[in-house]
């Protein structure tokens, strides 16, 4: 059994802050789950482009507002608090941060490790050691 608490998360390698928002990495391919689970913060009025490539990821927004763009169709969705959305198809899409910061519960598999961060083409690589 894993049991972990936000509050030990924050400030150590398992928190990740970009600027334009701060994933803080409960589960990482390390626990061996199968997938990665976060908690983000997604910062009010940032805008980040970002395309998972080699991941699959689902989001489920627990509290404040923004949007996604899905930059193949052009669609923007709202997001607040009891959306969900699945990049399932490695959609290329714009995150939107609204009036106030989003918080998000976010799953990703492959897992990953903890040490991801966006290159200049929004992808995380696909890291195999922990």
């Amino acid at each position: 059994m894993i049991v972990k608490k936000l509050e030990d998360l924050v400030g150590t390698a398992a928190s990740v802050d970009n600027g334009n928002w701060v994933s803080r990495r409960f589960l990482a391919r390390k626990d061996g789950c199968g997938f990665s689970m976060h908690d983000t913060i997604i910062r009010a009025g940032t805008e980040t482009y970002i395309h998972y490539a080699n991941h699959l990821e689902a989001v489920y927004c627990v509290a404040g507002n923004g949007e996604i763009e899905d930059l193949e169709s052009g669609i923007v969705h709202p997001i607040k608090d009891g959306t969900l959305y699945c990049l399932n198809g490695h959609e290329r899409h714009k995150l939107r941060g609204g009036s106030e910061d989003m918080r998000m519960v976010c799953v990703f598999t492959p897992p990953l490790t903890g040490r991801e961060v966006h290159d200049e083409n929004g992808v995380y690589p696909l890291l195999t050691d922990d």
